[in-house]
């Protein structure tokens, strides 16, 4: 096989690779809310990580108005571990809020327009 179409084939395969693995999904979210409203949350997402070159690499908690109040960086991919949970602990909801927007980030397209929206109990 000539070079150029072993060539064109490799990188078509590497870009094939990375525009199937789409954007990240959050399949389930678990709250543990205190009465001092503060949080520890559990994330599942899922994603077709293609290893370093596109994988999902975080997620954050927002209040309805846009606040970021927590957020998760994910340090490796998890190619053959889907879905994945992670955790994150100790986030305080400000009094106003009653529910958070959980969205999934990756390393090539960004944010995902698919948001998870949770509503949180205090134990009050």
């Amino acid at each position: 096989m000539p070079i150029k179409k072993i060539f064109f084939i490799s990188c078509l395969s590497c870009f094939l690779s990375v525009v199937l693995a789409g954007k990240p999904v959050v399949e389930n979210v678990k709250a543990e809310c205190d009465p001092d409203r503060v949080c520890k949350f559990d994330v599942t997402l899922r994603h077709a990580d293609a290893g370093w070159s596109h994988y999902a690499n975080g997620w954050e908690i927002l209040t309805p108005s846009g606040e970021i109040v927590g957020r998760r960086v994910l340090a490796h991919p998890h190619v053959n571990e889907q879905p994945f949970t992670r955790s994150l602990r100790d986030v305080s909801i400000p009094a106003s809020v009653d529910r958070v927007i959980i969205r999934a980030h990756d390393s090539t397209h960004g944010y995902s327009e698919r948001k998870y929206v949770i509503r949180l109990n205090f134990g009050n």
